[in-house]
Order: structure tokens, then sequence, then C-alpha cells
């Protein structure tokens, strides 16, 4: 029982010195962080729903990409003002009643994520 205060002693003191030789692992957000046309796949495929009616390269109800992307390429557009509901649509007037009843989801994105939907629907322009 003597010897317990000094084994104790010990014992805090060799724990108190001991530091580790391992170096911590360095996690690099940016290698994480998606690309803007990845992000835009994300919102075109969940958020924004609009696979439902808009395929790559084939008009099922609406507009395929490659469409969207050449005619907004071809006549400069804007599309993230037509997605807010800012400009009148230049691919498909007739289909405007129906794209406007989507506008409801994409007017809650934030221009980060409309800029993103643009640039995936525009990484299929040839």
């Amino acid at each position: 029982m003597k010897y317990f205060p000094l084994l104790f002693s010990i014992l805090i003191f060799a724990s108190c010195a001991k530091k580790s030789a391992e170096p911590k692992e360095q996690v690099n957000y940016e290698s994480e962080a998606k690309s803007p046309i990845e992000r835009g796949k994300e919102l075109f495929d969940g958020t924004g729903n609009c696979f439902a009616c808009h395929k790559e390269d084939q008009k099922i109800i609406a507009p395929s990409l490659q469409e969207i992307a050449k005619i907004y390429k071809q006549n400069h557009g804007d599309m993230v003002k037509f997605l807010k509901g800012n400009q009148d649509p230049i691919v498909d007037p007739s289909q405007y009643e129906t794209m406007k009843t989507n506008f409801a989801i994409t007017r809650n994105m934030s221009d980060d994520e409309l800029q993103s939907l643009e640039a995936y629907i525009m990484s299929f322009s040839k």
C-alpha cells in the first residue's frame, strides 16, 4: 500500500508525457466537393423532378436535354431567369403552361442550385 502513491505518480507522468507519433489524417474537402454539373444532375434527378418529363436525347413529354441545350446556346438564353419565371420560353412555347407548374419548385432553389442545373443541362450541347 505504501508504494501505491509512487505507482500512481509514475502512471500519471507516463500518460502525460506520451505524444502520438502518428500524424492526424487530413481531409481534403475540395476533393469531396461536387462540380456544378454533378450538383445539377442531382437536382435534375432529385428535388427538381425534371427527369419525369425531360430525357437526354428524345422528346417524350417535354423537349430533350440536347434540344434545350442547343437552343439556349444558339440564342444565348438565360435558363436561370426562365426557371425563376422571369423570361419567356424559347425552346417550346407550346409546353409553357405545363412547365409553369414546375416553377413552384425552381423558384425555391438558390441561384447556385439553378446555375448548377443550367450547367448540367448545357453539358448536353454539342
